[in-house]
């Protein structure tokens, strides 16, 4: 029984591994045919985009090993500083001629050679730092977690970026839920994040926009239902077996974002509802290798560590998918190793790293 626990473990700790790298192959095929078009007209080099996000994944990689390698108990002395870094970042992101502008969201910084995204630092910031706040039974610290976290929401709303706002607000609610807290505290929160939310629709007429959107996809069809609209086409090409690989038509500049947020809409014209399928079932699958280090968590910084990372990887692709086949609002949030984008890739790795290097502390536990 021993030796086939081992032997379990060992399954799953290799299969943590090659989830993220083959997620990340698919992510940089289907890169390179949604971008070929845009990469040549912006930069005369078809293959821009594709070889950017092969650099990225290759520094992924780097740092999932080095963290599989690194005492995830070693980061509860270094979450403080990963924090103020963030805070610092998402500060400096906000002053004109170092933040850089895309879109009308200033959510970059522009170090010439590459940018980086903050918001995404402060996903793995927030996990880290909260998940070895909260490792210790400190009591009566709700009012410092609700400084912090409105901090971090009031500093990517002003970006803006209310995808991320969402994503940061769940995950520190979640860790702060899973550290067992005086949790009837957060029933305070759900009056003022609902009023919170409600108000940053009302105040900016593009929030409103995308709900308006969202509620009737063809409100506005060449307007503010562009995007969405050209989503669905995607997906109603695909049918159930797809048009084939290169076969998309709405990857020639007809579908916004094509090679980022809305990448899995060219997946699914092209491989189809079955395809599609498979690659949500791989998806699955991987959810439940992450709940099962979760589950089986050596110590109390590990459980609030995975829990955190299991989130995170369960948001990201709920919202993102949620968007693409219009069940939520459209809010720019990538899909984890598949959209293109170096910030996220580079975060999505590293919480894997976390991941193994648990995986290993269990299976010393076992042994």
């Amino acid at each position: 029984m021993r030796n086939r626990l081992i032997k379990n473990k060992k399954k799953s700790f290799v299969s943590l591994i090659f989830s993220p790298i083959i997620f990340s192959l698919i992510g940089l095929f289907f890169i390179f045919e949604a971008s070929a078009v845009k990469s040549f007209r912006e930069f005369g080099d078809g293959l821009y985009y594709f070889k950017l996000q092969l650099i990225w994944f290759g520094l992924g990689l780097l740092i999932m090993f080095f963290l599989a390698n690194f005492d995830y108990r070693n980061l509860y002395y270094l979450s403080f500083f990963f924090m103020i870094g963030t805070i610092f970042l998402l500060f400096l992101v906000l002053i004109p001629n170092i933040g850089h502008q895309v879109g009308g969201a200033r959510r970059w910084l522009d170090l010439g050679f590459f940018n980086i995204q903050p918001t995404e630092l402060a996903k793995f910031s927030t996990i880290v730092y909260l998940a070895s706040w909260f490792s210790n039974k400190e009591r009566k610290r709700f009012f410092s977690f609700l400084i912090l976290l409105s901090l971090l929401v009031f500093l990517i709303i002003l970006q803006p970026d209310m995808g991320t706002t969402i994503i940061i607000f769940l995950l520190s609610v979640t860790i702060y839920f899973l550290a067992g807290n005086e949790l009837y505290y957060l029933l305070l929160l759900l009056p003022i994040s609902f009023l919170g939310f409600f108000l940053l629709i009302k105040i900016a007429p593009y929030r409103f926009n995308r709900i308006l959107a969202f509620l009737n996809p063809q409100l506005d069809p060449y307007g503010i239902s562009y995007h969405l609209n050209q989503i669905l086409i995607s997906l109603s090409n695909g049918r159930l077996l797809g048009t084939g690989f290169g076969g998309s038509r709405q990857k020639y500049l007809f579908l916004p974002e094509a090679h980022t947020d809305s990448i899995f809409a060219i997946i699914a014209e092209e491989i189809g509802f079955i395809g599609s399928s498979f690659l949500l079932f791989f998806f699955l699958y991987f959810f439940f290798q992450i709940y099962q280090i979760f589950e089986k968590a050596p110590d109390r910084l590990a459980k609030l560590l995975s829990g955190g990372v299991f989130l995170f990887f369960n948001l990201q692709v709920l919202i993102n998918l949620g968007g693409v086949v219009n069940l939520f609002p459209l809010t720019g949030v990538p899909l984890p190793f598949i959209s293109y984008g170096g910030s996220n890739l580079l975060v999505s790795f590293a919480l894997i790293g976390i991941l193994i290097n648990i995986a290993k502390k269990e299976r010393l536990a076992i042994n």
